[in-house]
């Protein structure tokens, strides 16, 4: 199993307070109960079970350090995972009459109580089933939250010879990306289309950039224009193993055929999983991939363009940020130093609006050059941090196509009872003109989007168009 939502790795902060989950009723025993709810120091320990007090220790955490915990109606939460619960019980054929949602009247403490009892009511009949209850129910109330950077982190089981230099999946990109359909498919727009080909089963059958997917497993991937939840088999996590049936479209030369994948695990080139990558474009033009803000990585691509400096004179900066969809706030704001000084680059804010700015590190040389950024749907959290600066603070141009508009605020970890990680952002991120970027993301200066047929050609219309912009 993996994080619940995606969340973005960012600036942690430890300015939230600690929770501690109250007493349990009479009769119950709870190790959670009195547990604090903090940061980790050092490497959690081995990953234990989860079950109804861990699940007690994230609800009370979560009310007592989200950012809007204070003014959260947390009968939502426990309404979600109780929604996940019976779900669970329902797909393995063991319904059972007890399972009704307790009546709950907003009193936090006393909800939960009444949760907590039905809970044990209903797992004690089904015993067998308590581990998978419990894991299901408590990512249903981290979900509930609906937030990018709220996360619930527990054992990722990886396929048996598994390496990192593999990927496992079907073996393609598409121009809707795995980051789009975690929670970010309302931004997807048509057609979809094959972006790349990594390898796999997509290799194997033929597929090639520019191929158009007009449906998937028998579903359309839209509908009016609007993505559907069938694009998500195109990016299956192991242990999923289901075939994936795709139907697709080939416009130079009009074929119409079908082929089935089948997920597995598939070696990747091992070029694209380097963080930074640099080369020389136009003889005059520093063009430099950056796929995460890692930490080091602002020095990093600070010393590939010193390189590609050396011995002649550059006209500009071309940073391809497409797919770049974590890292640390810290090391975009330390690129962003490189361009400009003496400014914020963001405010993180409390839900009181209590606001800490995000200044330039005016220590960083300026590197006293145009910059061109591009950006895409996959570019998400500290990539966004950086694009809204660029376009807020006007050190450069966007080009490509909008962000992904998940950039909630940076999160916390803290441990929980059975050393797991629930992350949850304390503060709200907003852009150096205090807007809101979440949910909406950072417009580009010229929209440039791929087309299939740019995909097909092998095209890059975005780079292109950068270049042309600092050739002006």
């Amino acid at each position: 199993m993996t994080a619940v939502r995606v969340a973005a790795a960012g600036l942690a902060l430890l300015l939230a307070a600690a929770c501690t989950a109250p007493t349990p009723p009479r009769g119950e025993t709870s190790t959670a109960a009195g547990t604090v709810c903090a940061p980790p120091k050092g490497t959690p320990g081995k990953e234990t079970a989860t079950t109804i007090d861990v699940i007690e220790q994230a609800y009370f955490c979560i009310l007592g350090n989200y950012d809007s915990g204070a003014e959260l109606d947390a009968r939502s939460l426990l309404t979600a995972g109780f929604a996940a619960l019976t779900q669970e019980l329902n797909r393995n054929g063991r319904d059972l009459p007890e399972a009704t949602m307790p009546t709950l009247n907003g009193d936090r403490k006393a909800d939960w109580a009444a949760f907590e009892t039905v809970y044990r009511k209903i797992t004690g009949q089904v015993p067998d089933l308590r581990d998978k209850l419990a894991v299901v129910t408590l990512e249903a109330v981290v979900a509930a939250l609906d937030d990018d950077h709220a996360s619930w982190t527990h054992d990722v089981e990886q396929p048996p010879d598994y390496y990192d230099g593999d990927g496992y999946g079907l073996g393609l990109e598409a121009n809707v990306d795995a980051s789009q359909t975690d929670g970010n498919l309302d931004a997807a727009v048509p057609p979809l289309f094959v972006a790349t080909v990594q390898g796999g089963t997509a290799q194997a059958a033929g597929l090639r950039p520019g191929d158009i997917i007009e449906s998937i497993n028998g579903s359309a991937p839209f509908i009016d224009g609007k993505a559907t939840p069938a694009i998500t088999a195109l990016y299956p996590r192991y242990p999923e193993t289901h075939p994936v049936e795709l139907r697709l479209l080939r416009h130079s030369t009009g074929r119409r055929w079908s082929v089935t994948l089948q997920p597995g695990l598939y070696q990747r080139d091992l070029t694209t999983l380097q963080v930074v990558r640099s080369k020389l474009l136009n003889d005059d033009i520093a063009y430099v991939r950056v796929t995460s803000f890692l930490p080091d990585s602002a020095d990093r691509i600070l010393r590939a363009i010193s390189r590609l400096r050396k011995d002649r004179t550059l006209s500009g900066v071309v940073l391809n940020l497409r797919g770049n969809s974590s890292g640390s706030t810290t090391e975009a704001t330390r690129l962003l130093s490189a361009f400009v000084h003496g400014e914020v680059t963001a405010y993180h804010c409390t839900a009181g609006n209590t606001c800490q700015s995000l200044r330039t590190d005016d220590t960083v040389e300026l590197l006293g050059l145009p910059l061109a950024v591009l950006t895409d749907r996959g570019c998400a959290s500290a990539c966004e941090h950086f694009a809204s600066a660029v376009k807020d603070l006007r050190i450069g141009r966007l080009v490509g196509t909008r962000t992904a508009g998940m950039i909630s605020g940076p999160a916390q970890p803290y441990l929980l009872a059975n050393n797991t990680i629930l992350s949850l952002p304390a503060r709200h991120h907003l852009g150096p003109n205090r807007e809101v970027i979440d949910r909406i993301g950072v417009p580009p200066d010229h929209h440039v989007p791929l087309t299939p047929k740019d995909a097909a050609a092998g095209r890059d219309p975005a780079l292109a168009k950068a270049l042309t912009l600092l050739h002006k």
